[in-house]
């Protein structure tokens, strides 16, 4: 571990001292991530306790010192924002996630909700109002940046609209997806990777990879975030 990445966890278990909501950041670029630090902390309730440059490293830091809130990039190397952040709910599913993103693609804001994020923030965003986001986060409220709030909008049906959607059959019967295949889809809606789903479904890292391509080649789409988010905007999961 780099001198950077040890001081990350020196808080760890000083939970007592600490000023009030504490705070991990996971972003890869330092210069983003320090400003998020010093902003944060000159609130005096809420406490940057840890903070990393990647998500593997991340998760462990996270373990350590259990932190209220988690500002999640979704841009990560190794693993990215979307994988991690299924991983910090499936193990500390009270730690809220919000994710930091500079992009404002419509995929990518409904599968970060997909994958279980609590906020979803653009990183222009003032720092006052980013406190105050955490402050809601942390007492349950779900937030999205309003820049992006009438894309996710569009992207659902209006009521009146519903009774024009197909149903599951006929969606399913429209993409001809195996009994194995919807498994494997399952996982991919839960940000697992290649290898994860090979565990989970005892096969082959080679047979898991396979299906996932067979999987996007039916569903019409490029890569394993537009396979998920059409799987649940679709019914299919």
């Amino acid at each position: 571990m780099t001198k950077t990445n040890a001081a990350l966890s020196e808080r760890d278990g000083q939970e007592n001292e600490t000023k009030g909501l504490r705070v991990v950041i996971i972003e890869d670029f330092k210069l983003t991530r320090v400003g998020l630090r010093c902003a944060l902390n000159t609130n005096p309730d809420i406490d940057v306790v840890g903070e990393c440059d990647n998500a593997v490293l991340g998760f462990d830091v996270i373990a350590r010192v259990k932190p209220d809130v988690v500002l999640m990039d979704l841009g990560l190397p190794e693993m990215n924002g979307l994988e991690a952040t299924v991983k910090v709910k499936e193990s500390f599913p009270k730690i809220k996630v919000i994710a930091l993103t500079s992009h404002e693609m419509e995929d990518e804001v409904l599968a970060a909700f997909a994958s279980g994020v609590n906020a979803y923030c653009l990183k222009d965003i003032d720092p006052a109002k980013l406190a105050d986001v955490i402050r809601d986060v942390a007492k349950g409220v779900c937030w999205i940046d309003p820049q992006v709030a009438n894309m996710v909008l569009r992207a659902f049906p209006s009521p009146e609209n519903m009774t024009l959607l197909p149903s599951r059959a006929e969606v399913i019967n429209r993409i001809p997806l195996t009994e194995r295949e919807q498994e494997v889809l399952k996982h991919l809606v839960m940000g697992k990777s290649n290898t994860e789903i090979a565990k989970e479904l005892i096969v082959s890292v080679h047979t898991a990879k396979a299906h996932v391509c067979s999987i996007l080649q039916k569903m019409c789409v490029n890569d394993r975030v537009q396979a998920a988010v059409k799987a649940v905007k679709e019914g299919l999961v």
